[in-house]
């Protein structure tokens, strides 16, 4: 179920990088018959995959084939995505709403369109899915509600995006423009995600349980029960709620909330019917182990430390896809131009950096955070083996193997041999809650030295020297695709010259003029070089005055004239230097205070 958060961000992340893209002028209203013939074909793909488990799973009933349901629900969700990418990168389907006041206001409607769109398909896979899946629960689930709770569960997901975007929306709609400028620095853009993503966190539960439909636990022995477990905890909560999940057929618990006037215990009705007492007591301080290891908070942190990095790194990187030539002539032999091939580099870039992070580093930290919270009941008790009833009821309601992973948890099996290694050696409770600590401490070590670099980088001291490197990159590459362009040797020699080789701005000026011997821009620079190199040997006073006397005959503006003055200086010819830089305090329309320096030097020269 967890995958299912997954893929809805990254379909958030696959729509949002369509703005890269080009935009077509005219919209083709074909691709609309288009995305229907492909949406028809996955249809069709679906429904075979199901039917042809079902056929399997008749012929052998006692073959557990719930892994292969999972499988297949996985790789049908991954096609889906790439069917939305083709809609949304191929077919430009977002252009369908270009134009319309509504969306130009509000983008965010246009995305949940488009969101919706993606969900649409994901229940394409469920309601395949469903024949085949239902055996596999504790009890009866009907189609819709088995359908409803994958969609109630994953919208969470969007949570913190929809209300970023829809507050941004309606900020741009308002007449605040300090606001908005103080939204637009890079401070403000940092302080006004890490306000909403605290404020989802902590009100997010708020929503969550009424789009969970989740119900107050009735009274009874159930929830005294509960109750006296979290009071024996010292847990802060705001109520116990009957989670409804799948029908409550799922023998299942969770906990969320940062504090506990927004906090809420959830049991499924499966979990209460299925359980004896003290497996409910060991469930309950498992989820109880969540909020007393911060769990939650370091989720939250976890997520902005990939949002801040991310913010910090998106135009480097985008830049640094630019500059990668070998992959752009690949993108070449397959008939793609560099101008489509970068934002699709770009977008893949982001998705496959975005399911890297969520599924490997979060999912690394979701598996030993759920083996910290199974061993909480240690902290309470010293019989684990309460919790470990309940992993094997689990596996055996659920039909699935005690050895199926998955990339949250560790498989039951896993669990179970853990907790029974810390029963008969106590010593690895502490050890393994003493290795998360170090690895929280190094994950907040790396995200601090990567957002200081990608700071720097972006904003900071660091900033000229990446874009000088990525210019030089970038020239150089122009230079390799149009050899015989002067403009861009001149360009190569300032850039030289800039960097103080001389003997290369030299070189690149000069070639500028074997292919272009009136060039302005080349015998300007090269005669100031000539004249006012700091590098003696580099001087040269006959071809200063030369080169600057070549440009004066094809323009007379004040930066030439200028240049001419100081040919003309070091050449020992003052009055005429004087001469000239009176020319450029008059022609000149800006930098008077430099051209009138200019001028009181070489006067101060014929003083006697």
């Amino acid at each position: 179920m967890f995958s299912n958060f997954l893929y809805f961000l990254v379909a958030l992340v696959i729509y949002t990088t369509s703005e890269l893209f080009e935009a077509a002028n005219i919209f083709d209203s074909r691709v609309v018959t288009y995305s229907l013939m492909i949406t028809i074909l996955f249809v069709f793909i679906c429904s075979m995959a199901f039917k042809r488990l079902k056929k399997k799973a008749s012929q052998n009933p006692y073959e557990n084939i719930d892994h292969l349901i999972n499988n297949y629900i996985s790789r049908l969700s991954i096609l889906a995505l790439v069917i939305f990418a083709v809609n949304i990168y191929g077919f430009k389907l977002t252009l369908l709403f270009s134009g319309l006041k509504l969306f130009d206001a509000v983008p965010t409607i246009e995305a949940i369109i488009f969101l919706g769109l993606f969900l649409l398909y994901l229940i394409i896979i469920w309601n395949s899915a469903y024949g085949v899946q239902k055996r596999y629960f504790a009890g009866k689930i009907s189609k819709k509600n088995f359908i409803m709770s994958n969609v109630s569960f994953s919208l969470p997901a969007l949570l913190p995006w929809f209300f970023l975007s829809i507050v941004a929306d309606i900020m741009g709609l308002m007449p605040w423009q300090p606001v908005r400028e103080v939204l637009n620095t890079p401070a403000g853009e940092i302080g006004y995600i890490a306000l909403f993503l605290v404020a989802i966190a902590i009100f997010g539960p708020v929503l969550i349980k009424k789009l969970w439909n989740c119900k107050p636990l009735e009274p009874g022995l159930p929830r005294t029960r509960i109750e006296n477990v979290c009071q024996k905890a010292g847990l802060n909560y705001s109520n116990i709620l009957k989670w409804e999940l799948f029908g409550g057929t799922m023998i299942t618990a969770g906990v969320m909330g940062l504090i506990g006037r927004f906090r809420y215990i959830l049991v499924t009705p499966a979990l209460l019917n299925s359980l004896d007492d003290d497996e409910i007591d060991a469930v309950m301080l498992h989820e109880i182990g969540h909020v007393q290891k911060y769990h939650m908070l370091f989720y939250l942190f976890f997520f902005a430390g990939f949002i801040a990095c991310n913010f910090v790194f998106f135009e480097p990187v985008m830049l640094l896809l630019y500059i990668i030539e070998p992959v752009y002539k690949l993108f070449e032999f397959i008939g793609v131009e560099k101008n489509t091939a970068h934002p699709i580099l770009i977008s893949t870039t982001l998705v496959g950096f975005f399911i890297l992070y969520f599924r490997f580093v979060f999912g690394f930290f979701m598996r030993n955070f759920e083996r910290q919270a199974d061993l909480h009941v240690y902290d309470f008790t010293n019989d684990a083996s309460p919790l470990i009833s309940t992993f094997y009821k689990i596996a055996s309601f659920s039909g699935q193997s005690i050895e199926n992973p998955n990339w949250h948890h560790y498989s039951i099996g896993q669990r179970v041999r853990f907790l029974e290694r810390c029963q008969t050696k106590p010593a690895l409770i502490q050890a393994h809650h003493l290795q998360v600590k170090k690895y929280i401490a190094g994950y907040f070590v790396l995200v601090v030295f990567l957002f200081g670099c990608g700071y720097s980088i972006n904003f900071g001291t660091a900033k000229d020297a990446f874009g000088n490197f990525i210019a030089e990159k970038i020239l150089f590459q122009q230079l390799d695709v149009d050899p015989e362009n002067s403009d861009l040797y001149a360009v190569v020699g300032d850039y030289y010259y800039s960097k103080n080789n001389y003997e290369k701005a030299i070189d690149s000026y000069e070639n500028v003029l074997r292919v272009d011997s009136g060039n302005i821009h080349a015998l300007n620079n090269l005669s100031w070089l000539f004249a006012t190199c700091p590098k003696q040997e580099y001087r040269n006073r006959k071809k200063a005055l030369e080169y600057a006397a070549r440009a004066l005959e094809q323009k007379r503006e004040a930066f030439i004239l200028d240049t001419y003055a100081e040919a003309l200086f070091v050449n020992n010819d003052t009055q005429k230097a004087v001469t000239a830089a009176k020319e450029a305090l008059n022609r000149s329309k800006d930098k008077k205070e430099y051209y009138k320096s200019q001028l009181q030097r070489f006067e101060k020269m014929l003083s006697p």
